[in-house]
């Protein structure tokens, strides 16, 4: 620790004696929009959780909102501003508070929430918004014994999504299916504060309430690193995982400072740097930006909110500066990068919740020309996912598919395919159906013999009968495409328990010889 102390006061000499550091992000500029443009009479809920109660993609902003008798959430256009008036319609299908909620990376209308009532919904947002309440949930996922607190979606695989509740269990489902893949009941002896996917989805860290960061893979069942006490403070913890493999935590020293940590995932013996900023309270919560490598911190009660910018050079976390304002925030949300406006050379936007209104809050680079500055956007991760469900079940990984945000991004329509039910049984034709189709076209040949004047009558009722069995063709193809696309889903289902029964006798295997 005294080493990284002492590189961190080298640093600060240079800079003393004139030596500045190169960076396009040292003038990045926080502003905080005009009233008129910010979201009112938002009731934001009072819940005790340390989450950050909102989500935004490029087409709407969600909001946990306080809800009598049961859990709710608003879905609004992200082009709404003003008054949010009481009557407007709002997710409203959980029995108990909602506590978490995050945007599908692969499908702008799909969102998930975990609540207090144990269950984790997906939720498929028509385009342009609710219309009315919305109580029935695509997929509802049932596996926790108490309440969920976390949900993450996995950043390149479809449908695979991550859950954490306050029963220690980690949880991982295929949405598609509502089938629950992996379940890890033992990689944690206390509540789970957070979970973070690394940037190809195959490993995940987390912070538990015994001070530990983990490094677990989700598919083996294993924890592959632990640093006991990576924070020494009481006060919850934060992790996520960095683009090149790092892992930047949040946490309270024993003196009750917060501070700002770097680990390598590989070697978690020693913190690559630390930093120490104040003794407030609040739970810092990191938003991390892969394509900038910038690192927002938004402690909850606080007013600030600080950006650091992590590199490969020493001290690693550089502090770039901070956003004040009168108000405290209760929470906020982190814009996907696919919504930035590039026109304005905004490169992060923020949705800060106060007790009642919802402001957003632009990062900018200044610059003077009006062309799309290239190095400031680089391709950003698309909405096309790198693998579907059962690759990754079965042991596939590939980074993210990106796009490019020259000329702005425009977000595409829905996409209903994205959550597939179970597929229903394809209709059974008998006997009595062929026959009174071979009656219906006798009859109609003899009518055309005895009457050719009612040929042109006849002719449409005939086209009717024609698109009928084209239509019930197309059915019977979409009905046979689903089955087999859940035959194939619990084929690697079948292989992936296979995998973990394997690891599990070799664990007893151990425990029987002594070696544990």
């Amino acid at each position: 620790m005294s080493k990284i102390c002492c590189v961190s006061v080298s640093a600060v000499m240079s800079f003393r004696r004139g030596v500045v550091r190169q960076s396009k992000f040292r003038h990045v500029f926080a502003q905080a929009w005009k009233a008129e443009h910010c979201l009112d009479d938002v009731r934001v809920t009072r819940v005790t959780w340390e989450g950050p109660l909102c989500a935004a993609n490029p087409k709407f902003i969600a909001v946990i909102v306080e809800a009598g008798g049961g859990g709710a959430f608003l879905v609004l256009p992200l082009a709404k501003s003003g008054r949010v008036d009481q009557s407007t319609p709002s997710v409203c299908g959980h029995a108990a508070p909602v506590l978490d909620i995050q945007w599908c990376p692969h499908d702008d209308n799909i969102i998930a929430s975990a609540s207090e009532d144990c269950t984790v919904k997906i939720w498929q947002i028509p385009d342009g918004g609710l219309t009315a309440p919305m109580t029935e949930a695509v997929v509802t996922l049932e596996g926790h014994s108490k309440r969920v607190g976390i949900v993450a979606w996995h950043p390149t695989a479809l449908n695979i999504l991550l859950t954490a509740g306050c029963d220690n269990l980690l949880c991982v489902w295929d949405v598609g299916t509502g089938e629950l893949v992996y379940q890890l009941g033992d990689a944690h002896p206390d509540l789970i504060y957070s979970v973070s996917w690394n940037r190809e989805g195959s490993v995940i860290c987390t912070t538990c309430k015994d001070k530990a960061l983990r490094v677990i893979d989700p598919r083996r069942g294993t924890v592959l690193k632990v640093r006991e006490k990576a924070h020494e403070g009481t006060r919850p913890m934060r992790a996520v995982f960095l683009a090149d493999g790092k892992i930047l935590t949040t946490g309270f020293s024993r003196m009750s400072e917060r501070q700002l940590a770097l680990w390598d995932a590989r070697d978690l013996s020693e913190p690559m740097a630390v930093q120490e900023m104040d003794t407030s309270n609040g739970v810092l919560l990191p938003f991390y930006d892969p394509d900038t490598n910038m690192v927002y911190l938004c402690g909850k009660g606080d007013c600030t909110i600080r950006y650091f910018e992590v590199t490969d050079e020493s001290p690693y976390v550089h502090f770039l500066s901070l956003h004040s304002s009168k108000e405290p925030q209760r929470g906020a949300g982190f814009l996907s990068k696919r919504g930035v406006d590039v026109n304005k050379c905004e490169i992060a936007r923020f949705y800060k919740l106060h007790e009642r209104k919802v402001e957003p809050i632009s990062m900018t680079v200044p610059r003077k020309s009006d062309l799309f500055q290239g190095d400031l956007y680089p391709d950003t991760a698309g909405l096309e996912p790198s693998l579907l469900a059962e690759d990754w079940i079965a042991g596939q990984d590939a980074p993210p598919l990106l796009v490019s945000l020259s000329g702005g991004y425009t977000a595409p329509p829905s996409k209903c395919s994205t959550l597939r039910g179970r597929p229903k049984l394809l209709p059974q034709t008998d006997s009595t159906t062929a026959s009174t189709a071979a009656s219906a076209t006798a009859g109609t040949a003899n009518t055309v013999t005895r009457e050719p004047e009612s040929e042109a009558v006849e002719q449409p009722q005939a086209g009717r009968e024609t698109e009928g069995g084209m239509e019930r063709s197309r059915k019977e193809d979409d009905q046979l495409s689903d089955i087999l696309t859940e035959i194939r889903a619990l084929r690697a289902l079948v292989l992936a328990q296979g995998h973990r029964i394997d690891v599990l006798e070799r664990q007893v295997a151990r425990i029987e010889d002594g070696d544990v």
